[in-house]
Formats: C-alpha cells, structure tokens, sequence
C-alpha cells in the first residue's frame, strides 16, 4: 500500500463518520512564538480544543506538515525524521472515548476501509492513574469489549509492565500515557496502539518497555483523551468541552503497512541504506518544505535552522544535492509543490566555499585551533576528516587552547571595555553575552533598523537601549526570549578577532551609536558550529566562550526611554 493510498484512506474513513477534511497549515505558526515550526498535528488546533469554536464544526481530520529538530543527531537510524506527515482525527466536545477506539482499532484492521493490519500483533496502552488522578478504566473497558469481540486475549498487565500470553493492555504512568500543554491547562490520558513487528518469535513477552526499546513493537496511533483541566494550585478539575485528539505518523505507519523496519524504505524516500545517505534525503526534504512555506535562509530562527540542515546536507553528501531535489520533487508531485532547489543550490555553494579555504588548510596540516578561529571550520567537520585519514585530533589541546584564547582576549580586552559593564566578574560576562544575542534577536523581531543606543549591565540583570518607535508586543517579546534561548541551547562558539577598523564595517558588524573607533578594533563573533555568525559586534569583551554556559533568558521589563528609544531589562535564570 503505498503512502498516498494511506494518506487517502486516512480522510475517506472519517470523512465517511461525519469528519470535515480541513487543509495542512504551514509549518510556521500563525499568532504563536512559542515555537518556531508546527512540530504536532493538534498544533494548530489548540485554540479549538481549549473551547473555540471551529467554522467547520466539531470532527475534524487531515494530515498536516511537521518540523521537528530536537532528535536531528538521531537521523540516520530506521525512525528518526526531521520532516514527517501525521494523520489525525479530532472531537470537539463530540464523541470520546468509545467511538475513537473502535473506530481506531476498525481502522488499522479493517481490509476494506482500513490498512488491513493483523488483529493480534496489536498491544495497547492507558494511562493507569497517578498524582491524584484516576486511572483510566473507561479505555480499558472498551478496549477489552473490542478484542473479547475480535476473539483476541484481553489480559491486562499490572504494575511490573511484564507481558504474559494474555496481556494485551498495558497501563502506563504520567510520563507515558498523559497528555499536558504546559504547567497547567487541559490534560488527560492516553491511548496508544502498538504493532508486534517480529511474531515469528512467538508471543511476545517481557517487559513492555523492552520490547519498545528493541523496536519490536512500535507505536503507530496515540489517541489523547482531553478531560480535565489543571488548575495553577495543582487541582485536576473535569472539563465542561471533553475532547479527542488523535495523531498517527504517516512515515511510520506506511512502514508497518508494508512491513518494513526502515522509514527510508518506503516510497517517500530512495532506500537510503547508508547513514549520511538517509541525512542527506532527510535534511533535503525537510530544507524544501520549509521553503514551501516561506522560510529563507538566514542566521536566526527558523531560518538557522533551515540554513543548518542544509549545510548539514552539504557535509554528508557525495553528490549535488539537485540529485537529490530533483528526486523529493518528484515523490511529492500532485500532492506538494515544492520549488526550493535555487535556494538550496545557492546555500550548497556558499558553504563549499568555506569548506574549499578550510580543506586546503587541513590539507596543510594546520591546527584545527587556527582552522576554528580563522577560517570558521567547525572541530567536528575537523575530527571526521581527520579520521577519514587515519589522524587523530588532539580534541583536549584543542580545548584547552580555546579556553586559553578566550582567557587572553577577556585579559587584554579588561582596560579597553566601554560597554556598561559594573564589573567583571562571571555574572556580569555571561549577562554581557546573552546582551549580544538580545540584540540580535530584536534585529529578527523587529527588523533590521533596530540599533542599540546604550548598555548596562550589573550582576543582577543586563539593560539595554535600543532604537524602536514603539511598546513591544507580548508576542514580540516572547519571540525575543524564544530566539535568545534558542542560541543558548545551540551552545554557539563565541570568539574575539581583531581586525582594521574598515575591514570590520564591511562586515556589517554591529557597532554602538555614537561611538569612536580605533583603526584597529575588537570583534566579537557568536557562531554556529558550521561557522555562521549569529551575531558580530565591535566589542572589547570579555564572553563567555560558548553561549551554553548562559542559563535560561527572561526578559523582565519593556519601556520607553524617549522618542523613538526603548529599553529591556533582562536576566540570566
């Protein structure tokens, strides 16, 4: 079955039960700085499953866009995507948990209107009740009735979550079967459905994570029961609107379907057997449906993370990566229009070129400390080439030659700092380098017209004035925390070079409003491991060495200065 009957079938079955089919969104959030891409199919729903009516009413199916990046070092391995589809079926205030499981289980099995799926290689887990709420015996009730009515064993496992011939319902605790937005809000348990991959072995048993974790079975359908709401003194209240939301991978289950073992071996990618080959296809496709939906290249945000993937594309592929586009295109046509590939051609060869100056430096022999500072090539790219050859990378010099320039330049830069700092002590250096990304992250914001007007930084808290003709928005400052933290968790590399003052301004390097330069000045870089500048700014110092020694961003005040000028305060958590 290939995916496009998968995805088809999907919406024919519940359109068929009164579902209305509605679109993907983009990838890019509408009115949410949350977070920079939709990463789950309820996403865009929030709004509706907290109480807001939909135009088109209360079921509701598609198969929508996703981004994630938080297991990007992962990809490479039979399940880890960065770009995957995921089906899903919704109930607002409609039906609950009796039909969403029938209708599952009839679903995944049925052979007429379904994917055809064995009956008896199916498991399922609840939620089994913890801190303070019930477990969810209502689920398990029903799903006892559909396999006692499909002459299917029913047992249900207990506390040890070991598996014997009978056990076929598994209840889970809070960090697997509950669902919670945030802190507080609306919640409730879950149901998911896992296939047994391997019945030749025999009936399965042992304990359920293992047989997870062994990748015998793998989940392919999580149904989100929403019936509560957790207040902020920690009370679990019922909610007046239950609600349903389901998702199920596209990738995964096409896989199942087909019974494979391997995302990559289905239709929507080449059979990519290597590890850099499943990269390189993975991180070309994600690349190309980000520009789809309006993301550009660029040292921030999203645009980070797009410019990211494809440099990443770059250093793991043997061959053009128009091979590769030109092969996504293709297995997406008349479902996706995907035009990206001048982007990505345009990004592969402004990364080659920084590649061309390092290789021939590390052909060279020269120290992969100068290869970091001066020429932007990452250690990692350093280390796999070195091992390629037979070399080994002294990785401890290395570090502790860096910790040795960063020493130097916070020494010899002590006397020459005019930027608002009390003092120097490791408060005020790590406040002084999160004042960098701030800026940075209000250039994103706001737009690039944004200049700073004047610092100071305490122990406490870091302030800075800026050029704005207007009070920030809640979002706008929620963004800024979002991009600033985003770098914090990047643990970018940051690094002083000192450089002619007219070589600096070319650069575009940012500069303090009013302030007198020598011929010889100070540049601050913070930058990805790829080498890409996130922020540069003429500066004295001192920093930290990387952004990941700076903790949790907050912004804690937003004001007025004078006409035209604001002013954040902010801190370090």
């Amino acid at each position: 079955m290939t995916s496009n009957e998968i995805r088809q079938k999907f919406l024919d079955f519940f359109e068929k039960r009164g579902h209305k089919i509605i679109p993907s969104t983009s990838l890019v959030p509408k009115d949410d700085a949350s977070t920079l891409f939709i990463s789950a199919g309820m996403q865009p729903l929030v709004p509706y499953l907290l109480g807001e009516k939909h135009p088109l009413g209360t079921r509701l199916a598609n198969s929508q866009k996703c981004i994630r990046t938080g297991d990007i070092d992962d990809v490479g391995d039979n399940r880890h995507l960065t770009f995957f589809e995921m089906l899903g079926n919704w109930s607002l205030g409609d039906y609950f948990k009796d039909e969403s499981i029938r209708w599952s289980f009839e679903f995944l099995t049925s052979k007429d209107e379904g994917l055809g799926l064995d009956k008896g290689r199916l498991y399922v887990t609840v939620f089994k009740g913890e801190g303070g709420i019930p477990r969810d015996d209502a689920s398990v009730a029903v799903w006892k009735d559909v396999f006692d009515k499909n002459s299917l064993t029913s047992g249900v496992a207990g506390d040890d979550e070991m598996l014997k011939e009978e056990t076929r319902i598994i209840p889970l605790g809070i960090d697997d079967n509950f669902w919670i937005a945030g802190a507080t809000g609306p919640c409730g348990g879950d149901t998911e459905m896992f296939y047994d991959t391997k019945p030749e072995l025999g009936p399965p048993a042992g304990k359920f994570s293992d047989l997870v974790n062994s990748f015998r079975f793998v989940e392919i359908w999580n149904n989100v029961f929403i019936e509560f709401n957790k207040t902020s003194d920690g009370k679990i209240e019922p909610l007046k609107q239950r609600s349903v939301d389901t998702g199920m991978g596209l990738e995964r289950a096409t896989a199942v379907v087909n019974g494979k073992d391997n995302v990559f071996d289905i239709d929507l990618f080449g059979g990519e057997q290597t590890r850099e080959e499943r990269i390189v296809a993975d991180h070309v496709k994600a690349a190309l449906f980000m520009i789809a939906d309006g993301v550009k290249p660029e040292n921030t945000g999203r645009g980070y993370v797009l410019r990211r993937l494809i440099r990443r594309a770059v250093r793991f592929s043997k061959d053009p990566l128009s091979n590769t586009v030109t092969r996504i295109k293709k297995i997406y046509e008349g479902v996706y229009k995907l035009d990206g590939g001048a982007e990505i051609e345009n990004e592969e060869r402004k990364f080659k070129e920084t590649l061309d100056r390092g290789l021939k430096e590390f052909e060279k022999g020269t120290d992969p400390f100068v290869l970091f500072t001066t020429y932007g090539f990452p250690i990692e790219l350093t280390e796999e080439l070195a091992k390629e050859r037979g070399i080994v990378i002294d990785r401890d010099d290395f570090d502790k030659k860096i910790i040795e320039h960063q020493k130097l330049s916070q020494t010899s830069s002590a006397g020459m700092f005019k930027g608002g700092l009390a003092n120097t002590n490791e408060k005020t250096i790590k406040l002084h380098t999160a004042h960098h990304l701030l800026l940075s992250a209000l250039q994103e914001v706001l737009g690039k017209d944004v200049k700073q007007k004047g610092s100071n930084i305490t122990e406490e808290r870091l302030r800075m004035d800026f050029s704005f003709d207007r009070k920030l928005t809640p979002e706008e400052l929620k963004k800024t925390e979002e991009i600033v933290n985003f770098h914090i968790k990047a643990d970018h590399n940051v690094t002083r070079r000192e450089m002619p003052l007219i070589e600096a301004e070319t650069l575009g390097a940012e500069m303090e409003f009013g302030a007198k330069y020598p011929e010889i000045v100070s540049l601050y870089f913070i930058e990805d491991k790829e080498g890409n500048a996130v922020s540069k700014e003429f500066c004295g110092g001192p920093h930290v060495s990387h952004t990941g020694e700076l903790g949790f961003f907050s912004i804690i005040k937003e004001e007025a200065v004078s006409a035209g000028v604001r002013r954040i305060k902010a801190v370090l958590k």
